[in-house]
């Protein structure tokens, strides 16, 4: 569609941006023609408007011709010749209203006829700069046209990412209850089918988030809840669970199962090597534009060094890259006995329909 003729404020201002040559032309007609003002007036704007649109037509045969795909000769040719044909078109239609009014004004053709020159060859180059504002509009339309691919291929990107990384979380929190029910099996068949119930209403709740971005904080941290119900089974009260969690929280989006792998590290990398067990405590506030969560747990500092780059800690700071960009910070810090996890990540809040 035509950037002008599709859009009717473009279109006023379009006209609007003509008035001093339509003013021209009037003047023209009123010291030349001797024509009253009125009937300059009368005569002049209408072939202005004429002129005017034969002017937007340009644009066509710009779109057809871009630079890059045709030889510039060519390109200049065909323009060239349009901007001839359309300003003797103009000239003519002058010619022939001046000549079809002579019976009111007489000679009026005859006294215009000696600046039909000046008049044909300032219809050449308002064409011309037509087909120069022609190009600039197709360019710039090319170039936002250019931006918003990027932006939606940047975007579809995102999302696989996000949607791959997603996928990591169940198998690798599952293999992990699988080997625990597999150590209760010879020891405690009882607390093993009571893990298998509560590992499978876990699993039901995490299906049941299907593709959704993003959920909030009370339901992610609903789902922590139901994971430690199925870890306490095999640990019992050697897991203790701390929170504190600010109100104005709760209801903060955060993309599923964010957390949850943040947890379950502290069980199996901090509580599981403790004898006596161990302590997890999580931390949330927000303030109007971040949210910051912190999750601590005990372990043992003389422990076997973990092997690098464990599913759970890259899983979530490649998701919190992945969704937010610069926007997001992810630390991982020792003081002690005691492993710390900070995330900041932007506030954002499910909008809320009156």
């Amino acid at each position: 569609m035509h950037p002008i003729l599709n859009n009717s404020r473009r279109l006023l201002f379009y006209f609007l941006g003509g008035t001093p040559f339509a003013a021209a032309i009037v003047y023209w007609l009123v010291h030349t023609g001797e024509m009253t003002l009125s009937a300059a007036v009368l005569m002049g704007v209408p072939l202005n408007l004429l002129y005017g649109f034969m002017c937007l037509m340009a644009w066509y045969p710009c779109r057809a011709m871009p630079f890059g795909k045709f030889d510039f000769s060519r390109i200049l040719l065909t323009h060239l010749v349009g901007a001839l044909l359309n300003s003797a078109i103009w000239v003519l239609a002058f010619k022939f209203t001046a000549y079809e009014i002579s019976g009111v004004f007489p000679g009026l053709d005859t006294r215009l006829s000696k600046d039909f020159p000046a008049l044909f060859g300032a219809g050449v180059l308002s064409y011309l700069l037509a087909v120069a504002s022609a190009y600039i509009a197709l360019a710039i339309q090319a170039s936002q046209e250019a931006q918003k691919r990027a932006a939606q291929a940047t975007l579809l990107a995102r999302d696989a990412e996000l949607r791959a990384l997603k996928a990591q979380v169940n198998p690798h929190f599952l293999f992990n209850s699988l080997n625990s029910i597999s150590a209760l099996t010879s020891s405690d068949s009882a607390k093993a089918r009571e893990m298998c119930i509560l590992l499978g209403d876990f699993l039901r709740r995490t299906l049941g988030l299907g593709e959704k971005a993003a959920i909030p904080l009370d339901e992610e941290m609903s789902l922590i809840r139901a994971f430690l119900a199925v870890e306490k089974i095999r640990f019992g009260s050697r897991i203790h669970m701390e929170e504190s969690i600010a109100k104005d929280v709760l209801d903060v989006q955060v993309p599923p199962l964010l957390l949850q792998p943040l947890v379950e590290n502290a069980v199996a990398h901090g509580i599981a090597n403790l004898v006596d067990g161990g302590r997890i405590s999580l931390d949330a506030h927000c303030n109007d534009s971040s949210v910051a969560i912190t999750i601590e747990n005990t372990f043992d500092p003389d422990a076997p060094p973990r092997r690098k780059g464990g599913v759970g800690l890259t899983n979530v700071r490649q998701r919190l890259t992945a969704r937010y960009g610069n926007a997001a910070n992810f630390q991982v810090s020792k003081n002690g006995d005691v492993f710390r996890v900070a995330l900041t990540f932007p506030a954002e809040r499910e909008a809320r329909t009156a």
